[in-house]
């Protein structure tokens, strides 16, 4: 982006999301499951587009995750919300402060974000929760995007090995490490700086998955503990009450 280019704003990349076509097949995919549907919501509609993040825009704290659920962000068109992974990652962002309930069942459920923003390494459902290198290529622009746009990170929570090897990705590609990089494990940390923003804090989680959550690779306390660590490196205040 030259330094004359305009920055595009969080509202300008979501329509832009919405309307992305770059993958025939996740389309195709994410909209035959939106036809045939899951049986306990057979009489919803489904979103069945890319789904863009959502949450401040001032955020100082970022997540990202892997890709849309089926029948959770492919239904409901918001980000973590109407599956097993978002009960667990609401609950404990509003344990922590940064979300004003525990619980998101749709777009309009009057959830609110404070310093926070959720994103995704992947914007459309992918089969078996396993997007191809093409189809992370793709999306990659959009998280570059919002990097951009959120100029006042301060910590990236990334859930899940494929959100962490995307932040990691884009830091290589505009950004420098301030510490090295090592393997993924829960609560890693990596120091970054990125354009206009020293010092940045990659903070690693387990994905809040029913895979991890049901076999206890991820407990509620192990996730509570990631979003300690991100207050903790905002420093020493409290966010005000939403």
């Amino acid at each position: 982006m030259s330094k004359h280019a305009v920055m595009p704003t969080i509202a300008t990349i979501e329509r832009r999301v919405v309307a992305c076509r770059k993958c025939p097949e996740l389309r195709a995919y994410c909209a035959e499951i939106g036809r045939v549907k899951k049986r306990a919501f057979l009489d919803q509609e489904y979103w069945s587009r890319p789904v863009p993040g959502w949450g401040d825009p001032q955020a100082r704290v970022v997540l990202v995750g892997l890709a849309p659920g089926a029948h959770g962000s492919n239904r409901t068109g918001r980000v973590f919300t109407g599956d097993g992974s978002g009960e667990w990652l609401y609950r404990a962002l509003h344990r922590a402060g940064f979300a004003s309930q525990p619980n998101a069942s749709h777009r309009d459920d009057g959830l609110t974000l404070r310093d926070t923003f959720i994103t995704a390494a992947v914007r459309c459902a992918p089969p078996a929760n396993k997007p191809t290198p093409e189809q992370r290529a793709n999306c990659a622009p959009y998280l570059r995007e919002e990097f951009a746009a959120l100029r006042n990170v301060r910590v990236v929570v990334t859930l899940g090995k494929i959100a962490d090897d995307a932040v990691h990705a884009l830091v290589k590609e505009i950004g420098t490490y301030g510490s090295p990089r090592g393997p993924f494990a829960h609560l890693a940390e990596t120091v970054v700086d990125l354009p206009g923003r020293a010092g940045v804090t990659l903070l690693a989680s387990y994905h809040p998955s029913r895979q991890n959550t049901n076999t206890g690779v991820l407990t509620e306390p192990m996730l509570d503990a990631v979003f300690e660590r991100a207050r903790s490196l905002l420093g020493p205040s409290p966010p005000k009450e939403i």
